[in-house]
């Protein structure tokens, strides 16, 4: 689960605009006669809450009491809407304007098309008593701002004032939005908007310095972070200037990370954590996000999703339902990797390259102890696991306990088992096992004098 490693379920208040997304994706394999343009074969059709909406669907996911503070419209596509929020108490107001739909269309991996649909800004919307009122007694409050008004409406923001002396706020702020309320937590707009914002140019973390330092004066904010995508996020606080790096992952749609982000911001804050430590937190839940196939493996498990089981990392089996709902080829490894050294690296990168994920089977420090003896492993799980992830090709680790990892590939069944050697593909242990449902066993370059033995035994004399 994304947002996981807070163990504590909180009230978390979620205020803001709230949408339809809408996600068409299919093939295309010939131009239209009418017009030289694709033709998409439509695969699926998947609906669900965006905008604030996906921020409380997040939240709600991850196990909390969320409360979601919007407005909808009365039209059938509101209470669609409210349809596609399980586990979320919606307080929401009039909007007097049409729900705004946002469709994306996409060929496999490759965004072709977006149709926005009822997006013009509308006026900004009256505020209920029950609206304000829910703000009350919250551990955290995110502010979703998508630009149409919530955010803007003047009964709730200075309620929002009122809350954010003794409650966390967070601020996700948006370039036709409103300024986050003096006393705001943290701020967290991306470089774009905090260029916007600010009026500054430039780029990078000389940029972000500026701009954070900026706009928090401006803002009257408690502290701003800019995120900066897969680099991280720079941020401005009373104790100065502080860069968050963020963990190596493989992104591809990049759809909710903001959110996912802000999300996990706001839970770190409500267990008492420190702003600095709080948006490192968010980055971390933001990049887990995206490793683990963004907004469409979120809602992977609408009746499709294969049930995780134990032995296998629920996001790993995201990563491969995904891979072969898109038709791709699922690769799997495995090992101890205790000490990465350049064979390591060669081995993994070939066999990233015979498909379109790779999938570490790695073993657990029983499993090394069992198999190497009691000095080993020199490294934990934790960080063979961290080290690994931190590889490009490396798209998910699953650890095992067993002696060999027959079990985890039986669970996920991987198109292409790879290793490194100089044998046959056939003398491998798991190549029974890969024929069970037909997998291929495959060897990829060894490069020998390569070893965590022989690398073991020059760091001892160094020592």
């Amino acid at each position: 689960m994304t947002g996981g490693a807070h163990d504590t379920a909180r009230r978390i208040v979620v205020v803001g605009d709230t949408l339809l997304d809408v996600d068409v994706s299919g093939t295309s394999e010939r131009l239209s006669p009418d017009a030289p343009v694709p033709v998409v074969d439509v695969r699926t059709d998947d609906r669900r809450a965006g905008g604030a909406g996906l921020v409380a669907t997040m939240l709600a996911k991850d196990g909390h009491d969320v409360t979601l503070v919007t407005v909808l419209s009365d039209d059938g596509r509101g209470e669609e809407v409210r349809a596609l929020l399980p586990g979320v108490h919606v307080v929401a107001g009039p909007s007097g304007a049409p729900t705004p739909v946002k469709t994306r269309v996409r060929v496999v991996d490759h965004a072709l098309v977006r149709i926005d649909e009822g997006c013009a800004t509308p006026p900004v919307p009256d505020v209920t008593p029950e609206m304000t009122g829910a703000l009350t007694g919250a551990d955290a409050i995110v502010v979703a701002d998508y630009g149409r008004g919530v955010a803007a409406a003047p009964a709730l923001r200075a309620a929002l004032s009122a809350v954010a002396a003794h409650t966390p706020v967070v601020w996700d702020p948006h370039p036709k939005g409103a300024e986050p309320v003096p006393g705001t937590t943290v701020a967290t707009p991306n470089a774009a908007e905090a260029r916007t914002s600010s009026g500054l140019g430039g780029d990078g973390v000389p940029f972000a310095t500026d701009a954070a330092a900026a706009l928090r004066e401006r803002w009257g904010t408690h502290a701003v972070a800019v995120t900066m995508g897969d680099r991280g996020a720079l941020v401005a606080s009373p104790s100065g200037s502080r860069f968050v790096p963020a963990p190596s992952v493989t992104v591809g749609d990049p759809c909710g990370a903001g959110d996912r982000l802000a999300a996990g911001v706001a839970v770190a804050l409500a267990g008492g954590a420190d702003v600095v430590d709080a948006v490192a937190a968010g980055v971390a839940d933001a990049s887990a996000y995206l490793a683990a196939g963004g907004v469409t493996a979120l809602f992977a498990d609408r009746g499709t999703e294969p049930v995780a089981v134990p032995g296998v990392d629920r996001d790993a089996m995201r990563l491969v339902h995904r891979v072969r709902a898109e038709g791709g080829t699922v690769v799997a490894t495995g090992g101890c990797f205790d000490l990465l050294h350049a064979g390591h690296a060669r081995t993994l990168s070939a066999a990233r390259a015979l498909g379109d994920c790779l999938v570490v089977c790695l073993n657990s420090d029983d499993s090394v102890r069992a198999l190497k003896g009691p000095e080993r492993p020199i490294m934990t799980q934790d960080d063979r696991v961290e080290l690994l992830l931190a590889l490009d090709c490396v798209d998910a680790v699953v650890v095992f306990d067993e002696h060999t990892p027959d079990e985890a590939l039986r669970r996920f069944r991987p198109d292409v088992w790879a290793k490194g050697g100089d044998y046959d593909a056939a003398d491998l242990p798991e190549a029974a096992t890969l024929a069970e449902w037909g997998g291929r066993v495959v060897t990829v370059p060894f490069h020998p004098g390569r070893s965590t033995t022989r690398l073991a035994a020059a760091l001892a004399h160094v020592g």
